[in-house]
């Protein structure tokens, strides 16, 4: 008989799967407009806040990514097995020029479109995904979750208290958010808030992959105890404390963004916990200035469902 937690493990990644498995049934059948992310999450049961993570990490690409790839497939399909004219495959690809749709083609196919359905007497196996492939009648009876190692990653789940902090909001793109911090720091310093113990992060709002890049949402926090008085730019506002699945990002902070899915798609579904609506939290160990950037570590906290 297996034991109750692997057996519970197995049962949430089961549920993780079906959950997605919802959402690529039905971007296999409105391929053409599979709506917002928001509508997506919410009919797989996910927070809209990590729900592209959770995609990217069990799916192995991007929702946008995974569109095109379909719609590729499609037209590929379409060459070969229809009349339609070149121009008008592209089209309904949803690219605007012949040009740009015998790029991307090629790119993927490694010919242009004209060629590929020449050859089409040859009768050779379009070269579709092993893990999620276009399905013409849009019929998917199930689908591999990815696995890259991540179930194993080094992470643990803590327990946070509430922190209330002092913070300057940045919008725009996280690799801009060095004056922000710089402002803050400078207000902070001669107030006396920055100490060898004083707990100094940052709170994410958005994914950057989805979230165009002036409209990225940042939070630099220092945290506070008792009442402060703030000025200027500079407000006070409360971290949620609770559940929060922890682990450690060692890299460029170009590498953010695979880290991120590897731990909201592999390892925390493997953990029997589900991700809740509200920021990430990164603490930075080091500092970038000083650091090589493959030396570089952050402390990424995220929350969970009780």
């Amino acid at each position: 008989m297996a034991p109750v937690e692997h057996t519970m493990k197995d049962s949430t990644r089961d549920t993780y799967r079906q959950r997605l498995l919802r959402v690529l049934l039905h971007i296999q059948a409105h391929l053409d407009d599979p709506g917002p992310l928001e509508k997506l999450a919410a009919m797989a049961h996910f927070s809209s806040f990590h729900f592209h993570r959770v995609f990217r990490g069990m799916v192995g690409e991007g929702v946008a990514e995974h569109v095109r790839r379909l719609r590729m497939e499609r037209a590929a399909m379409q060459l070969t097995g229809t009349n339609r004219s070149i121009v008008r495959i592209a089209m309904g690809a949803g690219y605007e020029t012949h040009e740009s749709f015998t790029r991307a083609f090629r790119a993927r196919f490694g010919e242009p479109p004209s060629e590929f359905r020449r050859r089409r007497g040859w009768h050779r196996p379009l070269q579709t995904s092993p893990r999620v492939p276009y399905a013409p009648d849009g019929r998917i009876e199930d689908f591999t979750p990815n696995d890259t190692g991540g179930r194993s990653m080094e992470a643990s789940i803590k327990r946070l208290e509430a922190k209330k902090v002092a913070f300057l909001r940045h919008v725009g793109p996280y690799q801009e958010v060095g004056p922000t911090w710089g402002r803050l720091c400078a207000w902070a310093g001669p107030r006396g808030l920055l100490g060898p113990d004083t707990a100094i992060f940052g709170l994410c709002h958005d994914d950057p992959e989805v979230t165009p890049p002036e409209k990225i949402r940042y939070d630099a926090c220092i945290a506070i105890k008792g009442d402060l008085e703030v000025d200027g730019d500079i407000a006070v506002q409360e971290v949620s404390g609770g559940d929060y699945a922890v682990a450690v990002h060692k890299g460029p902070y170009e590498g953010l963004a695979n880290f991120y899915a590897r731990f909201c798609g592999e390892w925390i579904p493997a953990q029997c916990r589900e991700i809740r609506a509200a920021p990430s939290i990164e603490q930075y160990l080091n500092d970038p200035d000083r650091t090589p950037p493959e030396e570089l570590l952050v402390e990424v906290h995220v929350p969970l469902e009780t």
